[in-house]
């Protein structure tokens, strides 16, 4: 019967003209110039932000401006803040070749977040800065991050106070990252790989959470909830996949496995791992990696309609948690585009322990299904990404976009946040927290659970947007 409920929904998905993926994709990559930190440049399109946070790191004698605030806020996580950079950089290895002019903004979009990166891992031997910006402070103010008065506060893990988790997604990022400017700019490209080397080196040394380490100032908000091995796993991924150096397949084999990830984010890496490991036995044919497709696809299997381990909306959205559930969908949408293109190469099928046989262009209908929820095509007619189509969120959680251009103070604008006008700067491209699990939305910025975006949930999208945006279909 489940069966047949997977094949009916399938069937069933509609048959609307396409949303302009092309559209979308441009506007997923000009949303992180409203999430930049540090010194703007003449690039800059969203007119309405300006330099900021250009101190950071002088309350430790070292340079660390630029990256990217998460969110709605102005903190510089770096737990988020290079997932967010090894999600860009992984679309664009994939579709690059499909992105268009888009390809370029992606590189600038990765550079932007790299620079940053590379500061935190090199600027003081044996410490990897891993945050700036005092999250407890700045969550009682509401102000732009041109006009911020709360402490600049300097986070960072060691030897002493390791972090094997922020270390090894800082690993990744790099990683991921020196291929992407490899035949672009083959110098910049080795200083990536090279620090990647160094800060995953040091993730395998000094073992430990980097939430048990800083405590307060990363918890509640970005805590290692899932502990740091999958990191691990996935950063010596990056590094194999950036090496082709047996030391990282050894030692991924080491961390052993039966690990049975349901999702994909920020926090939990093994499924991304897991596919990106499945393409040396689909695509390579290597018969050492046999055991990670088998993980890849025994995730898929518990993602796809007819499995227990999902949720839907009645509207068809995979529906994973309350707080931000788009972040879960797009990442995941990425993992089942990019499986379903290693399907596609090789003629490769599988099943889930049932009659039905997963073909690639299942795969790829339920990620537009997905892709084209977010964009519009959904029970409240609604766009998710802010500036896109003709009816989409105009009250986010965020403060740059919903405070004028003038110096507030902390709390003065307060009176801003609590207001039911829309916001006064629209943050282009934003992909918001999204609906909830009845597909209702509250388009209110206290809502922050649905409201506020995070560069996470772009940075994922924009790899399925670039295959659909390139005449992918199914």
């Amino acid at each position: 019967m489940t069966s047949l409920f997977f094949l009916f929904f399938l069937l069933t998905q509609s048959a609307d003209a396409n949303p302009n993926y092309v559209e979308a994709l441009s506007k997923s990559l000009l949303f992180f110039q409203g999430q930049r930190s540090g010194p703007l440049h003449s690039d800059q399109q969203l007119s309405w932000r300006a330099s900021s946070g250009l101190s950071d790191g002088s309350s430790a004698n070292v340079d660390l401006t630029g990256g990217y605030y998460d969110a709605g806020d102005n903190i510089k996580f770096n737990f988020p803040m290079a997932f967010t950079t090894t999600m860009l950089s992984w679309s664009t290895l994939e579709y690059g070749d499909q992105m268009g002019p888009q390809l370029q903004n992606a590189r600038v979009s990765i550079r932007w977040a790299t620079d940053y990166l590379l500061k935190c891992a090199r600027a003081t031997p044996g410490k990897l800065y891993v945050g700036v910006g005092d999250p407890n402070a700045d969550h009682k103010c509401w102000e732009r991050p041109e006009d911020m008065d709360t402490p600049r506060t300097v986070y960072s893990v060691s030897s002493s106070n390791p972090g094997s988790d922020v270390a090894a997604e800082t690993a990744a990022a790099l990683a991921a990252a020196s291929m992407v400017f490899r035949e672009v700019d083959s110098e910049y490209s080795l200083l990536l790989l090279a620090t990647a080397k160094n800060v995953m080196q040091f993730a395998i040394q000094y073992r430990g959470n980097y939430s048990d380490s800083l405590s307060s100032s990363v918890c509640p908000f970005y805590c290692s909830y899932s502990g740091y091995k999958d990191e691990l796993m996935w950063g010596a991924a990056w590094l194999l996949k950036a090496t082709n150096d047996p030391y990282y397949k050894n030692f991924i084999e080491s961390l052993g496995g039966g690990y049975q990830p349901d999702s994909f984010n920020w926090d939990s890496k093994y499924a991304g791992a897991y596919v990106l490991l499945s393409q040396r036995a689909l695509l390579n044919k290597d018969g050492n990696f046999q055991l990670y497709k088998q993980e890849a696809e025994s995730f898929i299997c518990k993602i796809l309609p007819n499995s227990p381990s999902t949720q839907y909306t009645p509207g068809g959205l995979i529906y994973k948690a309350p707080q931000s559930n788009l972040q879960h969908v797009t990442a995941i949408t990425f993992l089942l585009t990019t499986y379903a293109k290693y399907m596609k190469a090789t003629q490769h099928t599988f099943n889930c322990g049932n009659s039905v046989n997963i073909v690639p262009d299942a795969l790829i209908s339920l990620s537009k299904r997905q892709v084209d929820y977010i964009l519009g095509e959904n029970p409240k007619k609604m766009s998710y990404m802010v500036g896109f189509g003709s009816s989409f969120p105009m009250r986010i959680h965020h403060r740059g976009s919903s405070l004028p251009s003038k110096s507030l103070g902390c709390t003065g604008g307060f009176e801003y946040y609590e207001t039911q006008n829309p916001n006064p700067n629209i943050l282009t491209g934003a992909i918001v927290g999204g609906p909830d699990k009845n597909d209702e939305y509250p388009d209110k910025r206290d809502e922050y659970i649905h409201s506020e975006p995070a560069t996470y949930i772009n940075a994922a999208f924009v790899g399925p947007l670039a295959y659909f945006a390139s005449g992918g279909s199914v």
